[in-house]
């Protein structure tokens, strides 16, 4: 129900399909992604002469091959950037699933199990939560980041060649045989899911269904829709809010179309986040003719407009509270608009390039708070 997550709501995001035949390639890497590796090789590697004004040759101190990597085992589990090479086979295939990813899209359940106004903390209930977090998370998010990672293994080979599917650190049937064990792992839940909360249409089995083709349109040509700035990040950013809380909502409640509406709206917000995340591959973005937004607009312009996606919607969510009578939990979520502002002129303005994990990492905690703020205001 993703992610798409890869890039965010991380990022962003990534990020349940009714998915035809995966027409997957039948090689692992292109050609291009290929010459792309093997010329940085090329040009690391080898001598550097040149010439002195005796005739003479000197040879420089560039180290006749590359340094190695130079990462941790904890990117490695996660699935960030500057991860350790692994050997491991299941710590490659839990790499591929980039875990950092999950965390959105769980609290996203949370968000909708409190909009419903009926969750209680019995046995049952938690159990039934849990169940719901880990088909959004591990399962669909882990589906949604596997396929992305397919289908991006030239851009990877540019920007991130460390990562498994560009490495050759699992081959071609692996990474098929994750995805669909994943999507039907998935599915599984999401029809189990269904049946334990009594549905007499299979909402949340439809939802995940729903949210699977997305995430495949998403990375997978022809569409893929990651290659517009606009469509793509509003794609992930309602993967990482909308479609968890949907399924949240619906386990515990009925999903009423004013949430669906406010849902979607503050999925806004969530193609503000996704945008921070491009700034990061701003070269293998253009490389490989993604118009990303900070390719699209530049840097400068691009920031401006992931700012404003983020603060304007939240304000705009802010408004509604206060025009519907939830005045104290409109005031709570100008509360926590109020330090992400602060933060995106510390931080992210100054240097989208340098700072935007940095900004992450301090302004999305109050970001999430404020949509869990705005799901218990909708319970009432």
């Amino acid at each position: 129900m993703a992610s798409l997550t890869a890039r965010v709501f991380a990022g962003n995001a990534n990020h349940l399909q009714a998915l035809h035949a995966l027409s997957l390639p039948r090689v692992l890497t292109s050609r291009s992604a290929r010459v792309a590796v093997s010329s940085a090789h090329s040009r690391r590697n080898g001598p550097i002469v040149r010439a002195m004004a005796d005739g003479t040759k000197e040879k420089s101190s560039v180290p006749e091959t590359a340094p190695a990597v130079v990462g941790t085992a904890m990117n490695q589990l996660l699935g960030m950037k500057g991860a350790a090479i692994e050997t491991n086979k299941w710590k490659i295939r839990l790499q591929l699933m980039k875990p950092v990813t999950w965390a959105p899209l769980i609290w996203g359940v949370l968000c909708g199990a409190a909009a419903s106004g009926n969750f209680e903390w019995t046995p049952e209930d938690v159990a039934k939560s849990i169940t719901c977090m880990f088909m959004s998370g591990p399962l669909l998010t882990g589906y949604t980041q596997t396929i992305n990672d397919w289908y991006d293994r030239d851009i990877d080979a540019i920007n991130e060649p460390y990562r498994p599917i560009p490495s050759g650190a699992i081959s071609e049937t692996e990474v098929i045989t994750q995805i669909w064990v994943l999507l039907l792992g998935g599915l599984g839940v999401a029809y189990g899911l269904d049946a334990w909360a009594g549905h007499s249409f299979p909402i949340i089995l439809t939802t995940a269904i729903g949210g699977s083709f997305l995430s495949y349109i998403y990375s997978a040509p022809p569409l893929k829709l990651k290659q517009s700035g606009w469509i793509g990040n509003y794609a992930l950013g309602s993967s990482y809010i909308s479609l968890p809380w949907w399924a949240g909502q619906s386990l515990f409640g009925t999903l009423s179309l004013d949430i669906i509406v406010l849902t979607l709206l503050y999925s806004t917000a969530g193609l503000g986040i996704a945008i921070v995340n491009d700034f990061k591959s701003i070269e293998g973005d253009r490389a490989m003719g993604l118009q990303s937004l900070p390719v699209a607009f530049g840097i400068d312009t691009a920031k401006w407009i992931c700012v404003g996606s983020i603060d304007v919607t939240q304000l705009s969510v802010a408004a509604y509270l206060f025009s519907v009578g939830k005045t104290y939990y409109g005031l709570g979520l100008l509360a926590l608009i109020i330090p992400q502002i602060i933060l995106q002129f510390q931080y992210f303005l100054k240097d989208p390039l340098k700072y935007d994990v940095k900004y992450q990492a301090s302004a999305q905690p109050f970001f999430v708070f404020g949509l869990l703020l705005t799901a218990l205001a909708t319970s009432h």
